[in-house]
């Protein structure tokens, strides 16, 4: 039961790694100019950058509304 338990792990090892060994590769140098180059393009949309009005602002704090 062993050997055989065994062999179906390591078959699943071997089927991840040749998944693994088929996936392409970017350079880190080539991914991070990407991304920033995705940051920059994106910054005018992007609410800690640029704020967000109060009307729009679902974090607000909720106005109480009190009779007197």
């Amino acid at each position: 039961m062993s050997g055989s338990s065994n062999i179906v792990a390591m078959k699943k090892i071997v089927h991840q790694l040749r998944l693994e060994a088929g996936i392409t590769r970017v350079k880190v140098s080539q991914a991070a100019a990407d991304l920033q180059q995705f940051c920059l393009q994106n910054a005018q949309h992007d609410p800690l950058l640029t704020g967000m009005s109060s009307s729009n602002n679902p974090f607000r704090p909720q106005k109480v509304c009190s009779f007197l």
